[in-house]
């Protein structure tokens, strides 16, 4: 009965608390850009630092999540071992996407070509692992958890063939850095994407 009683009076409390939050006189006064530009008050709109970059048939977090880890999302970026951009890709790469007129500094001041070029290694890396993407998805291999967005990004990190020998033999690869196409396999296995 005690409960029963604390209860309705807790629900009662709370109904209360709720009638006096929605009350006008309650509110914050919030003035409007019209009154704050009489005042000359000035507004900053953060603008985003590159303009026209789409990013399509892709998850925008999973990109993000890469191009931070890559090159803290810088698209003018090059590493010791010359990989470039957002995304730090290799010249033979570029080449083999199609990019082979295309120079380094073009690239590095292209973020739209650098979208682009992100995209169309995704779409091959996944035409490249289709198989494995069918066959794997969903289970445990080496005592890793198997998703497409893993597959993807550890492709992207080691190339389609290492994620093979992986997938088949376990063969470790490691980047100029250290990092292990398994760090990739376990940081981006959360995404959906669509390519």
């Amino acid at each position: 009965m005690k409960k029963t009683s604390e209860l309705v009076l807790l629900t009662s409390f709370i109904s209360i608390l709720s009638a006096f939050a929605a009350s006008p006189m309650f509110r914050v006064p919030v003035e409007s850009v019209n009154n704050l530009e009489e005042k000359n008050i000035s507004i900053e709109v953060n603008k985003p630092l590159v303009e026209d970059v789409k990013i399509v048939n892709a998850n925008n977090l999973f990109l993000s999540a890469i191009a931070y880890r890559e090159s803290s999302n810088r698209y003018d970026i090059v590493n010791r071992w010359g990989y470039m951009g957002k995304y730090q890709f290799g010249r033979a790469t570029l080449n083999n996407l199609g990019y082979e007129n295309v120079t380094n500094e073009q690239f590095l001041n292209s973020p739209k070509i650098q979208e682009e070029a992100m995209i169309k290694l995704l779409k091959s890396n996944k035409h490249i692992l289709r198989r494995e993407i069918r066959k794997y998805c969903g289970t445990s291999i080496h005592g890793v958890y198997i998703t497409e967005s893993g597959l993807l990004a550890a492709a992207h990190l080691a190339g389609p063939g290492n994620v093979k020998k992986w997938l088949r033999r376990g063969e470790r690869f490691r980047d100029g850095l250290g990092t292990d196409l398994v760090d990739y396999l376990q940081l981006f296995s959360n995404y959906k994407i669509t390519i």
